[in-house]
């Protein structure tokens, strides 16, 4: 055995300073620092300046708050797709916003009063506005911080707010346009209402939860009917909301049912044959004698007296039966009292038949002072108030009419997502945008009570078309990703009501409208308008609480003939213009945004108010397309919330692994629907984390050095190297593939693959004997080398969008600069490589081979037969390429063919620089004839 030598400093190690640690958490404030520094989103906008642009307009958050995990989930991926555009070489600006009125930062400013037991009404509007905005200014500071601090790459110097003056003026600008086209009227029908706080909702603002009220069964008196048999016996209704029995009007019944008309003890009662079983078991009340079967049609013209009649006045007059379409046999009598102050069934069913709302429930939920049943009492959405022993039941029972109550009734109830309290459909004076008016001005089928009525104009879209109409032919214009969006915003608006605009708080923008106080109708004058949209763009919406009314009419109207309107605007009609004083007025007038990106909540939000906005003043949608997520869960697929304590705070997941950690995991996640985060999961993206940053770190190790000059051309490659080439061109082929599809989840998998098996698990390890110990200027190396180049060029320039902070990090080790960036360098040019089809398909087969050749050293290997693969010898049953090739593709001794594959251990000796066992190594630890000659 020849003499040991240390062939170590003839090995051409890999080296270099970037560290396998990465430290993100202490080293991404400064990247963020030096973008800043460095002016990165402006040098961007400058170099891009003349092409292909794409717009994400960003969906506002409410500046209210720290961030959660929706709020990263979403600000991430938009910036995902922004970095994703832009190294595609498109000019991608991006303009964060913020949602700055509305209750959400009202609510806030009255908790602080309530602390201090004062009333927010004692204050002037003026000041408690400020202070709203004060707020609001507070928390886009600390917000947009945040969002930075996540890598969010956009315009933080100059944002969008929709409290600035600017913004202000364009969204009263917005809503004279509807003024004055005619799509606005008031009236006073059933709207969502929060007692406690105080204001008209929309169904955007409202969460569902699950609750358990009180269900009663209540007798009305039949007094006339055509059919004689009927006058005396009761017709009986259920219901769910013992509170609206005060207000009730009228009985709906359904033509196409059967009711029994029967006897039990002295009564006579009617219910819907189908529903008698559940209806017995549910009062106690047998049928003692069947007395016939009556025909839905048998109801016309009958009416009934209300339970408590005896009190007079509105009590006393006689409730008529109505036919409704909605009136069903799924639960209940068939039989449904009719309130049109709080249903929208029956509202427009009253209507019909000349029934109007009497407003006896008061914006607090009590029934109003005057009313001659629990005047003065409530609130409606108080337990005990509606309770089976509560005041109205017990009168109701007192009156005989009574004839079940249990607290027992388990439903699905809509709540206010902001006070947590339930709300109640309540009739009032609201400001309403009609989706059902033709050209002609007339109402669509759900018919619109006018106290204003409609100044005339054009409508939108052309032939007559509805705001409805135009609505959803925008959606089928629209690419909606994924493609089952598009069904769920479809139905949305083809069912929805009439677009209830006003809102009864403070911090808004007001409903800007002089109503004329003899006739109802709003001044129309195109003058007034202009005046009202200068007067925001000089003071902001204050203006309009501190205005000399008389200076905005002008000479033309006496302010002693109209009334300022004191609403303000619904919040989703704010955020619903945003890209009117964002895309537009930054990007042009005709302009859209190519992307809106929220999450799936927004389809009855701010996508659905954007649309409706923009089709009402523009006749199309104000996107080519839209994009949804899916929320953010804990580990275990669970809603997050405090009580739960699963919460988990992105700031904190920051400050522990870094932004870069956060991004890999919403890249990584199937973000079309829900996903979850925990440890687990976060340990799971940590991981992939780390195999891309060590395939980073080979690849700076084993460039070290590397120049033009040792470049090699493709052609003049070995075909390993060839393969590997055409191999990153399928990945840059699916990889745009998937970046125009929003599909990062994929983009990630198809990266992190190309890193782990074809790089490290495979081209590193095949290559690591050549890069070792081939002579510097041997082609092999040489090329593997150009080969490695190429991969770093373009994998991190695939990787900048995901992780932001590591591409940069990366690049930086490579190529330190005081100005230069990864993030303004564009997607990568890939050089050609001949014969791309047969190469993928025979290293396909090499690749397959040699994973069957590892699976069967393995056992070897643990029994110790054999200490590594360079100690085999294998045998195949066919050779794809030559043996010398397979044994160093295989890393093993030798390679022969036989029949199937077998695998023992090797009698060369080895060679004692590169531990290859070769045929001319006379001995353990002399030199192989490539190392002899290197080290010559």
């Amino acid at each position: 055995m020849t003499e040991t030598n240390d062939w170590r400093g003839t090995v051409f190690l890999p080296q270099t300073d970037f560290p396998m640690k990465a430290g993100l958490a202490a080293k991404e404030p400064a990247i963020i620092d030096r973008w800043a520094r460095i002016g990165l989103y402006q040098r961007l906008r400058e170099e891009r300046a003349g092409r292909e642009r794409f717009i994400l307009h960003d969906g506002p958050p409410y500046a209210n708050g720290d961030i959660h995990m929706g709020h990263a989930m979403n600000k991430v991926l938009k910036d995902i797709i922004v970095r994703s555009q832009t190294l595609m070489g498109k000019d991608a600006p991006y303009v964060p916003g913020w949602d700055c009125h509305g209750l959400p930062i009202e609510w806030k400013v009255e908790e602080a009063y309530r602390a201090k037991k004062l009333n927010k009404d004692d204050v002037p509007v003026d000041q408690f506005r400020a202070e709203c905005r004060s707020y609001a200014e507070k928390w886009v500071a600390v917000q947009r911080g945040q969002f930075e601090r996540l890598g969010i790459m956009g315009d933080w110097d100059d944002p969008y707010l929709t409290m600035t003056y600017g913004a202000e003026a364009a969204i009263v600008g917005e809503l004279l346009k509807f003024a004055e086209s005619g799509q606005l009227y008031r009236g006073a029908k059933p709207v969502m209402w929060s007692p406690v706080e105080k204001t008209a909702l929309a169904e955007a603002e409202v969460e569902y939860e699950d609750i358990v009220s009180t269900q009663i069964d209540v007798a009305f008196e039949i007094v006339s009917a055509e059919w004689e048999q009927l006058v005396g016996a009761h017709a009986v209704i259920w219901t769910t909301t013992p509170w609206t029995i005060p207000v009730n009007q009228a009985v709906a019944y359904g033509t196409a049912h059967d009711y029994l008309l029967f006897r039990s003890g002295e009564r006579r009662y009617v219910v819907a044959e189908a529903l008698f079983p559940a209806f017995s078991k549910r009062t106690g009340l047998a049928m003692d004698e069947f007395l016939g079967l009556v025909k839905g049609t048998e109801f016309a013209g009958a009416t009934a007296r209300h339970p408590m009649h005896r009190l007079g006045g509105f009590f006393a007059q006689p409730r008529p039966f109505l036919a409704g379409d909605f009136v069903t046999t799924d639960a209940g009598t068939g039989l449904v009292h009719m309130a049109p102050d709080h249903g929208e069934d029956d509202f427009l069913l009253c209507k019909q038949h000349g029934l109007d709302p009497v407003f006896a429930v008061d914006a607090a939920g009590l029934y109003r002072a005057d009313w001659a049943w629990l005047g003065g009492q409530g609130s409606v959405i108080n337990k005990k108030f509606v309770a089976a022993d509560g005041p109205i039941c017990s009168d109701l029972r007192e009156a005989g009419a009574l004839l079940s109550a249990s607290d027992d009734f388990a439903h699905s109830y809509p709540h206010s997502w902001r006070s947590k309290a339930k709300v109640i459909f309540r009739a009032t004076p609201q400001w309403f945008i009609p989706m059902d008016r033709s050209e002609s001005g007339e109402a669509g089928a759900q018919g619109e009570p006018r106290e204003a009525p409609a100044a005339a104009g054009a409508t939108p879209g052309s032939n007559g078309a509805t705001l409805r109409e135009i609505a959803l032919d925008a959606i089928a214009a629209t690419r909606w990703v994924p493609a089952r969006a598009e069904n769920r915003i479809t139905s949305m608006v083809q069912g929805r009501p009439d677009w209830v605009i006003s809102r009864q708080r403070a911090w808004g923008v007001p409903i800007a409208l002089y109503v004329h106080r003899q006739t109802g109708a709003y001044l129309n004058d195109p003058a007034v308008n202009a005046r009202i949209v200068q007067a925001f763009r000089d003071g902001g919406a204050d203006a309009w609480f501190t205005a000399d009314h008389q200076a905005l009419l002008g000479d033309g109207h006496a302010l002693e003939d109209y009334e300022p309107q004191k609403d303000i605007l619904d919040v989703w009609f704010d955020s619903g213009c945003t890209h009117v004083f964002t895309v537009e007025a930054r990007f042009g007038e005709d302009v859209r945004a190519n992307l809106y990106l929220e999450g799936s909540d927004q389809h009855r939000g701010w996508f659905q108010s954007s649309l409706l906005e923009s089709c009402g003043t523009r006749g199309r949608a104000p996107y080519d397309a839209v994009l949804t997520h899916g929320f953010a869960l804990d580990g275990q697929g669970r809603k997050m919330s405090k009580s739960l304590g699963n919460v988990v705070d992105p700031l904190k997941v920051i400050g522990e692994s870094g932004a870069d950690i956060l991004r890999m995991w919403v890249a990584s996640t199937d973000y079309f629907d829900d996903v979850r985060i925990g440890k687990e999961v976060l340990a799971t993206a940590s991981d992939a984390y780390r195999k891309l940053r060590n395939t980073f770190r080979y690849l700076l190790g084993a460039l070290d050095g590397f120049t033009d000059a040792e470049r090699v051309d493709v052609a003049a490659m070995p075909e390993l190297e060839q393969y590997v080439l055409h191999r990153l061109g399928m990945l840059d082929v699916e990889l745009r593939e998937a970046a125009t599809g929003y599909e990062f989840n994929r983009y990630l998998r198809l990266l992190t693959d190309f890193a782990n098996e074809d790089l490290s698990a495979f081209f590193f390890d095949v290559r690591k004997d050549s890069l070792y110990c081939d002579a510097a200027d041997s082609v092999k190396r040489r090329s593997y080398r150009t080969v490695l180049d190429t991969l770093f060029h373009a994998l991190v320039r695939y990787a900048a969008p995901v992780i932001c902070f590591t591409a940069e990090e990366v690049w930086q080790a490579r190529y330190p600069s005081d100005d230069g960036s990864v993030h303004l360098l564009e997607w990568p040019e890939l050089p050609a490589v001949p014969g791309d089809v047969p190469l993928g398909t025979r290293w396909q087969a090499v690749r397959a081979l040699r994973e069957q050749v590892t699976e069967a050293i393995e056992p070897l290997r643990r029994e110790k037969t054999v200490r590594s693969s360079l100690e085999a010898e294998v045998t195949v049953p066919e050779l794809p390429l030559d043996a010398e090739a397979l044994a160093e593709i295989f890393i093993v001794a030798d390679v022969t063919s036989a029949d199937a594959i077998t695998v023992t251990r090797t009698a060369r000796h080895k060679c004692g620089r590169c531990w290859r066992h070769l045929p001319e190594v006379v001995e353990d630890g002399a030199l192989c004839a490539r190392c002899a000659e290197v080290v010559a």
